[in-house]
């Protein structure tokens, strides 16, 4: 009779119903696993050629979808984009002009951060357009239009308010720096001519500067820079008219 090897307590070791022998150097065996392939979750048992048409048309229609919809999200951008701009000039019109300053009034609010409103209007356009056409006068906002958003800050906002009236929103900016740089841009558009028919024409400017102060309006704050404007156009034709008597 054999004896099977004993246990540390004396007992009889024998193996278990589950226990197999094994082969030296040979590894254990395992199930192989099973490959279940499928299509938006329908395994491939119940892939039958109908709904693999079914499936593949449904995934087609979902993508032509999401194609129609980014494709109109983009419309959308464009149509806001347009809705904002002047439609002859590549600046703000009024109405978006408008939101700019609101944006800088409560900024100003919030954070009491420092903004100025700047109001231009051209000096010399009703002559253009008398002498040379509307063609020059549309020539002569392109031109001032071109100038005005060259040489502002990305964080500031260019607006035309109506025929040849533009305006700007330097942001950050306080009421010496806003100063400044009205004057810089009106003697940058008063010196630069442009181009029409062959001829080098240039336009002026009289320009109003207000601060953009917490607790006023857009509407208010734009009526004072107009206003401010309006003195600086009566001061430049008292100046030109003592200019001619001396002359």
């Amino acid at each position: 009779m054999r004896i099977g090897p004993t246990s540390p307590a004396g007992n009889v070791s024998r193996p278990g119903k589950t226990e197999t022998a094994r082969k030296p150097g040979t590894a254990s065996a395992s199930p192989a696993p099973s490959d279940a392939a499928s299509i938006m979750g329908v395994p491939e048992a119940e892939l039958t050629p109908n709904v693999q048409r079914a499936l593949l048309s449904l995934m087609g229609e979902v993508d032509q979808l999401r194609k129609e919809t980014e494709r109109l999200r983009g419309r959308v951008r464009e149509l806001e984009s347009l809705a904002d701009h002047d439609v002859m000039l590549p600046v703000l019109n009024r109405r978006a002009f408008l939101r700019e300053v609101s944006r800088a009034l409560a900024l100003a609010e919030r954070h009491n951060a420092p903004s100025a409103l700047v109001y231009f209007d051209l000096n010399g356009f009703k002559t253009i357009n008398d002498e040379y056409g509307h063609a020059a006068g549309d020539a002569a906002l392109h031109h001032v239009a071109n100038l005005l958003t060259a040489h502002v800050r990305e964080t500031d906002a260019v607006g035309r308010l109506g025929g040849d009236e533009f305006a700007v929103v330097l942001t950050l900016t306080g009421a010496d720096g806003a100063e400044c740089k009205a004057r810089e841009l009106a003697e940058r558009v008063a010196t630069t001519p442009f181009d029409y028919a062959g001829r080098k024409l240039t336009v002026g400017t009289a320009w109003g500067c207000q601060p953009l102060q917490a607790g006023h309006k857009a509407e208010d704050i734009m009526a004072k820079a107009d206003a401010a404007m309006y003195a600086c156009k009566q001061a430049q034709k008292s100046e030109q008219d003592r200019d001619r008597k001396q002359a």
